[in-house]
């Protein structure tokens, strides 16, 4: 299987050169087939290997790195399966959302009240007054 189509090559590499730092929405879902591991990545470095993106190893850590596409290539699993890239996956939120439903659940999720949960979250704290306003206000 083909990770990266010339199409999703070019979005994510359109991301990457961004001159702003930008929430953008994931371009592809990458998958161990055999584990747990999954990849949101929304980036390509100009090198054309180096992915950006939310990272789950699957040890209930999930985080933001960078990964080598060189590596995924090269990955071989159980019964000479690799590392493929999920055909149906829609991502509907920017991946700060999807970062923090993953640390809300321990892992990469796509469970649709998880993540409004945690959009909704990431809204209402844009407008949350800082500690220390707070407690003025409730002297």
């Amino acid at each position: 299987m083909i990770l990266i189509t010339d199409e999703l090559r070019a979005r994510l590499l359109a991301n990457g050169a961004a001159e702003t730092e930008t929430n953008h929405v994931p371009v592809v879902k990458l998958f161990n087939p055999v584990g747990a591991a999954i990849w949101l990545l929304t980036e390509l470095d100009a090198d054309g290997d180096t992915l950006f993106g939310l990272c789950d190893l699957g040890f209930g850590f999930p985080e933001l790195g960078s990964v080598s596409l060189a590596e995924f290539e090269t990955v071989k699993g159980p019964l000479g399966l690799g590392i493929e890239r999920d055909l149906s996956f829609a991502p509907r939120f920017p991946l700060s959302v999807y970062v923090e439903a993953a640390r809300i659940a321990g892992h990469i999720t796509e469970a649709d009240r998880l993540l409004r949960y945690a959009a909704a979250a990431l809204a209402l704290s844009e407008f949350e007054l800082p500690p220390d306003v707070a407690d003025d206000e409730r002297r």
